[in-house]
């Protein structure tokens, strides 16, 4: 194997003071548009929300399409409305770069007659298409949270970098929508995060994990990223555990371990599957606690090739590509334990995560057999 080159997640003084940022801070602009549009960058804003009769629904805004990063600006918003028996509708809305707008500022897109805004604590999001509306109003009710100093950096002089800003990590959604079938009034639990880089990430990582669940009176947003072969499989814990809306620790003090059990081979994609991921964390306080997801259903299985344009997927499939997603529901267990013992324990039932695998199935774990 050739040189491992480098990737971090920094944590340090300089990089905060290199990348504008304060420590344990949120600022408006950071979630204002963070890219210029030029050829390798990617940036989009995403919402979703989940209601007490089981519907949910889910918001994008782009700057360009995720899978062709290195084009122009093709501003882009999409929706999907999910019904409790499980139908789903779907629209995209496309603009013209004259009938769009980014904020450096702040949370400010236009996209058409779709646009979003927000400050943090509040935000308006709107999506108008031709078969399907909404209206959505968000309010956080955990504050907005940066892991570290934000980017992981790719490269020996830190020239790529991926980049994840939950800005509003748990919210009360109050949502109208109207659809094909009707109008609804929805209030309930809503997300908000803005992602953005400068290279496609299926060249930076090898696959991750990564789920968020309210449990009880907890939030947890967790994730665990493996980073390409270049960079020597390198593994990044991301975390951030909430109770009654105050943050009780992240990923800064790194206890977190990664305990998945119970692997299977998706018969789809073929990428190797856990059906119980494990997460155990410390606190800066001390506090131990272990959370659990229990696979019971997939709701998606996708190779990216099957959705890609037809030139595009010639070329994927004669490179080898193998990219899939996955998404499952379950079940999520938070056990808060002192001396080893269990002293609280409250399961959700509705609990949602993903595994997003873009390097060949099991790579990592033949480099890090030859490697021990």
């Amino acid at each position: 194997m050739g040189k491992i080159l480098k990737a971090i997640h920094a944590d340090d003084a300089a990089h905060y003071e290199k990348l504008g940022l304060i420590p344990h801070q949120v600022q408006l602009w950071e979630d204002g548009m963070r890219t210029d549009g030029s050829k390798g960058t990617y940036e989009w804003w995403y919402f979703d929300s989940s209601y007490p009769d089981g519907t949910k629904l889910i918001i994008f805004f782009y700057s360009k399409s995720p899978i062709m990063v290195d084009g122009p600006i093709k501003p882009m918003a999409t929706m999907e409305l999910t019904l409790p028996d499980g139908r789903k509708f779907e629209e995209q809305v496309d603009a013209a770069i004259a009938d769009s707008f980014y904020s450096k500022e702040k949370c400010d897109i236009r996209i058409g007659q779709c646009h979003m805004d927000g400050d943090l604590t509040h935000y308006n999001i709107v999506f108008k298409g031709k078969t399907m509306s909404a209206t959505v109003s968000l309010t956080n009710t955990v504050p907005a949270w940066r892991s570290q100093c934000g980017p992981i950096f790719f490269g020996d002089n830190e020239e790529y970098y991926f980049n994840w800003l939950p800005a509003t990590p748990e919210g009360i959604a109050i949502a109208d929508v109207t659809y094909s079938e009707g109008n609804l009034h929805l209030e309930g639990s809503g997300y908000h995060d803005h992602n953005w880089g400068n290279i496609s990430m299926l060249k930076l990582m090898h696959h991750w994990y990564w789920g968020r669940a309210k449990i009880g009176d907890y939030k947890v947003i967790s994730s665990w990223i493996t980073a390409e072969k270049k960079y020597g499989y390198k593994e990044f814990d991301v975390f951030m555990i909430a109770k009654n809306g105050e943050i009780l620790g992240d990923n800064e003090n790194h206890t977190l371990k990664f305990l998945p059990q119970d692997e299977y081979i998706d018969g789809h994609t073929g990428k190797p599957v856990y059906n119980k991921v494990i997460y155990e964390y410390e606190t800066p306080a001390g506090e131990f606690y272990r959370i659990t997801y229990h696979r019971r259903n997939d709701i998606s299985r996708q190779n990216f090739v099957d959705v890609m344009p037809g030139v595009l997927r010639f070329f994927a499939k004669l490179a080898g590509f193998e990219g899939s997603y996955l998404r499952f529901e379950g079940s999520a267990t938070i056990e808060r334990l002192e001396n080893g013992n269990i002293v609280e324990s409250v399961t959700e039932e509705s609990a949602v995560w993903e595994l997003m695998y873009f390097g060949k199935s099991g790579a990592d774990k033949k480099f890090k057999g030859a490697a021990d």
